[in-house]
Parts: structure tokens; C-alpha cells; sequence
């Protein structure tokens, strides 16, 4: 460890047994957070409509508010960026995450208030830094810039003072000046709508220089760094800057992209540290290099409470605390926050791998799943075994997304994929097979309806042309930054649209 990363690490070390306590304390730690989230909103509209000061305990708070949609809490929101105080949150909120969570045309303006922003996302950021230096004492990390490709970042027309943008922008646009010294590019390229043209320029900004980590989504990340190789003439990433040491990612699975990471960065010190950091808050990050999990954190201003998947869809499901949950099962989350969001249900997934200390992993979205046929198919599983298939196949994925195919007369279906190959399989035929294996070893649900095809038949691959997921995102205006594609759907609307694309181009 060099000596200013040395030093610098000393100020992080500090948070260490904080975060020891989430294995010990959890009980404690969340009850706290609740407390607090209800004491500071009790003399809020919200506060006072379901009356927090009387609220003694958790069973009151879940009987009490029910659970909230965006929709639920849109109006207030609406009032909120139209400059009323004392709404959702006692301040007065200026800044607003835009998120669809999908490629949906409809969008979402989540507060992001000063409690959220340091106490949660910066809090994030540096418990990431904290926990990866722990584990790495030859790290050279803050000796050279950290590379940051975020979103894009316009005033809100709602209000003069309330300023809407992705997460990523509002995060970068409020950076301590201390830390936008260890960052690049600046914030005026970072922060430019045009996704083409501020490539560019991110890479005329930053091939020179000394690139110690990386920070963003991984197909989006991987766009920019196979630029930045053409522009240096360079195959490994290595050699432009030889001392790039950590990758910092988030947003969506790693896994279909983690071949190609390393044939584009040969350097034996890369390491890849995942983080769950959404629009509504900082949730979780990787604490342990060796698992592919993440560690649930307790004390950023959130209270977690958790609906079985088995209960999604009913009337009134129950939610339990986070002391409840059970490994192996799938849950959709529920937050309250310090950003004003009460018994929120955000739509992500999650399984729960440990308890003391509580793991996860991401399983996927509340409506991105298929089950058209009881198979149950989550996104980890479509991300596994697709990392599976390109193992077997020699083939290397750029995109895709899936969705189910009723064959009406024979009373049964298959899944379709629709897939952008970055590297085509030698035989694609070979390669739906490998696919289809890999899905029952991953999933017994799956393998269950497979079964002599008792429900399921084989699957089916139809190969993308090149560019077709990025013309579909670009005619949504949705390119860059947050932007995902929907892996997994029920309905054929997402694949519908890309087999028009593949036919008319």
C-alpha cells in the first residue's frame, strides 16, 4: 500500500466496528432505525395522519400504514417538489432521483434529502471504500482517479428549485469537494445528456491518465472501456493504465458480463466488489471478496421489512421484519427511509444466503420473472445459467431478455431468448441446449416442467443483430446511465418490440 492510500485508509478504519455490530446487533440497530425514521417524520403530514408519536413498537407501525406504491405516494411527492415542507420529510426537498426501474416510459421522482443523500448513499460509498481496503493492504487506490460513468442530469420543470436527474448525477453534482479531487472525468462531462457524444468524451478525458478504480453499471462500463482501448490502440485494458486495481458495480448482475471483464483486463490485482446502490437508497455490498453476496446494511436511515414471494399478488400480503426471514427463500423488499418513503415496495427480489450477519443476493424484480408454466424462473437464475452456457459454448453475450411462447394448440410453451451475441457460438442450436441444461441444474422448477416436456419444451434461441437492444433503448431515449434491459418477462411486450427491430433492420 503506498503511503498516501496508507494514510488515508486510517480515517476509514474507524467504521469497522459499526459494521462488526450488524452480525451481533441487528435487532437493535434496525429497531433504532425505525425510531428514529418515526420520531424525526412525527410532526409531518404523513406523521400526523397515521399518528408516529403513538407508535410504540414495530407490530403497531405494520398494522398501522399500509403498504405504499409509487402511485400511493406520487401526489405527495408531487407536492413536495412543487416546494411544501413537512409532506413526507420535515425539510424541504430540492433534489429528486429519476428512475423507471425498467425501460417503461413511466417515470419516478424518488426525494433524495440531505439524510439520505450523506447518511445512506455517501455512507454507501464509503463503506465500500472501508470494507475493500480491509481486505486489500497492497492497494494503491487513492494514488491514481476514480473513473465514475453515471447519468445524465437536467432541471426538473416542475419547480425552479427542485432539480430532477438519475441517481448517479445527483451523487456526483453534491460530492464533497474532497472527493470530486480523487474523481474523473469533471463534473461537466460526467454530467452531459448526449450518451454518444459525452463517450467520447469521457475518453479523450481520461486514457492518459492514472485509473485506479472504476465505478458504474457493467454493460454500460463495458461500452466505454472497449472505447477507450480502440482510442489507445491497446487489447488489455492493463496496459493503458497498469494500475487499475477494482471495479465497483451495481445496477444489474455481473455475472453475463464477468468473461468478458477479464479477457478485457488481464492484470492479476483486478478485483470486482458489487454494490446495491438504487434510486431509493444504498442497500447492500459485497463484504467478502471470496462470496458473491452482499451484506445487508442496517444503519443508513432504512428499516427493512420483507414479503415472501409465495404471497405476492394476494390481497393483503404480510410482511415480516428483517429477524424473520428465512435462507433460501425469495422476498420482495419493503422500506421505510430518511428519504420519505414509508413501507415502500421498491420491486427488486432478494434471497438471503445468512443470518448474523444477514447476506444477500439480488434474485431479481417483483414483475420481471416468468412464470407462465409454475417453472418460477428468477433473474439469477437466467444470469447463471447463461454464464453456464457461454463457459460451455465459447460464446460471449452483449444483451438479452426472455419471455414465454404459448403453443395454444399442444397445451404447453417454451421460453424464447432473444439474444445479442458479442461472439457467436459455433453452433446456436448447441448453444439453446447448453442453456436449456443449465436452467433445470439452477432451477427445479424449471427442471420439473421440463420433464419429458410435461409443460415445457425446449427452448428457444433467436439471434439479435447487432445494435438491435441499443436501437430499442435509444428510440425510448433511454441510453446510458441507470438504464436496464428487462431480462425476464411474463408478457411478450419487451420481445415483441426487439423482433420488430430485428426484422426491419
Amino acid at each position: 500500500m503506498d503511503i498516501l492510500t496508507r494514510t488515508i485508509s486510517l480515517f476509514f478504519q474507524k467504521r469497522m466496528s459499526a459494521i462488526e455490530r450488524f452480525a451481533t446487533e441487528p435487532d437493535l440497530i434496525q429497531e433504532r432505525q425505525l425510531r428514529f425514521l418515526l420520531n424525526k417524520a412525527g410532526e409531518t403530514e404523513w406523521g400526523k395522519r397515521y399518528d408516529f408519536k403513538s407508535i410504540r413498537s414495530y407490530p403497531d407501525y405494520r398494522e398501522r400504514v399500509p403498504i405504499q406504491s409509487y402511485d400511493d405516494l406520487k401526489p405527495f411527492i408531487n407536492r413536495m417538489i412543487r416546494g411544501e415542507k413537512n409532506i413526507l420529510w420535515p425539510s424541504t426537498v430540492h433534489w429528486y432521483a429519476k428512475s423507471s426501474g425498467t425501460t417503461s416510459d413511466k417515470s419516478k421522482f424518488l426525494p433524495v434529502t440531505n439524510e439520505i443523500l450523506h447518511g445512506c448513499h455517501y455512507q454507501g460509498g464509503y463503506d465500500t471504500v472501508t470494507l475493500y481496503l480491509r481486505d486489500r493492504p497492497d492497494s494503491r487506490f487513492f494514488a491514481g482517479k476514480g473513473l465514475i460513468l453515471g447519468g445524465s442530469h437536467s432541471l426538473s420543470p416542475l419547480n425552479r428549485q427542485a432539480h430532477q436527474g438519475d441517481l448517479s448525477a445527483i451523487l456526483i453534482q453534491n460530492i464533497p469537494a474532497l472527493g470530486g479531487l480523487v474523481r474523473i472525468p469533471g463534473k461537466k462531462i460526467i454530467l452531459m445528456d448526449e450518451w454518444e457524444s459525452k463517450i467520447k468524451a469521457i475518453v479523450e478525458s481520461t486514457w492518459r491518465k492514472d485509473v485506479t478504480n472504476l465505478s458504474g453499471v457493467p454493460s454500460w462500463m463495458l461500452v466505454l472501456l472497449k472505447a477507450i482501448l480502440r482510442r489507445a490502440g491497446k487489447e488489455d485494458l492493463s496496459e493503458v493504465w497498469p494500475h487499475l486495481e477494482v471495479f465497483f458495480h451495481g445496477g444489474i448482475s455481473f455475472e453475463p458480463y464477468r468473461d468478458q471483464y477479464k479477457s478485457l483486463i488481464t492484470s492479476p490485482r483486478m478485483r470486482y466488489m458489487e454494490t446495491y446502490n438504487a434510486s431509493e437508497g444504498f442497500f447492500g455490498l459485497q463484504d467478502d471478496p471470496g462470496e458473491r453476496t452482499l451484506l445487508l446494511m442496517l444503519d443508513y436511515g432504512i428499516f427493512y421489512e420483507f414479503i415472501p414471494m409465495s404471497e405476492i399478488g394476494d390481497p393483503s400480503p404480510r410482511a415480516i421484519p428483517l429477524t424473520e426471514v428465512e435462507v433460501g427463500t425469495n422476498y420482495a423488499m419493503i422500506i421505510s427511509t430518511a428519504g420519505g418513503l414509508w413501507r415502500y415496495e421498491i420491486g427488486d427480489t432478494v434471497r438471503f444466503t445468512s443470518t448474523r450477519p444477514y447476506k444477500f443476493v439480488i434474485s431479481g424484480r417483483v414483475k420481471h420473472f416468468i412464470n407462465a408454466f409454475g417453472e418460477e424462473l428468477m433473474v439469477n437464475n437466467a444470469d447463471k445459467a447463461i454464464a453456464i452456457a457461454c463457459r460451455e459454448t465459447g460464446a460471449v453475450i452483449k444483451e438479452y431478455t426472455a419471455a414465454p411462447l404459448f403453443l395454444l394448440d399442444k397445451a404447453k410453451g417454451r421460453h424464447q431468448w432473444f439474444i445479442e451475441f458479442e461472439k457467436m457460438p459455433p453452433s446456436v442450436d448447441e448453444f439453446a441446449r447448453s442453456l436449456d441444461e443449465a436452467l433445470q441444474s439452477v432451477n427445479s422448477d424449471y427442471e420439473a416442467k421440463r420433464y419429458k416436456e410435461i409443460s415445457l419444451q425446449p427452448l428457444e434461441v433467436i439471434v439479435a443483430k447487432p445494435g438491435a437492444f441499443y436501437s430499442w433503448l435509444s428510440g425510448k431515449g433511454k441510453l446510458g446511465g441507470q438504464h436496464k434491459i428487462p431480462r425476464l418477462s411474463n408478457s411478450r411486450q419487451y420481445l415483441e418490440e426487439l423482433l420488430e427491430i430485428n426484422q426491419s433492420e
